[in-house]
């Protein structure tokens, strides 16, 4: 059985606004930290030194490189890098 065209529409837009409601809930919940440095924390170069950066998340942290192949040293020992991030985040809130 179909609907009249009008409770269609009603629950179209229904629909609509809950799927925005829960995209914007989600964008607010994403703990993501934001990647604060100018240079790739692998090779020390400016980001856009190879074109544009590549950006990946590891363990909720954002993290810019200037290349794919710096990504690939990063996963050799992440946990050196991951604390390169944090001494040079201090480093520049100091």
């Amino acid at each position: 059985m179909l609907l009249p065209p009008n409770i269609n529409m009603k629950i179209l837009l229904t629909l609509l606004a809950i799927t925005l409601s829960f995209t914007s809930a989600l964008k607010a919940a994403d703990p993501t930290k934001p990647y604060s440095l100018t240079t790739c924390i692998v090779s020390g170069d400016t980001l856009d030194s190879m074109g544009k950066p590549v950006v990946v998340v590891y363990e909720g942290q954002e993290i810019k490189f200037c290349c794919k192949r710096c990504i690939k040293k990063f996963n050799a020992n992440p946990a050196k890098y991951m604390k390169d991030i944090e001494i040079a985040k201090s480093k520049k809130s100091s």
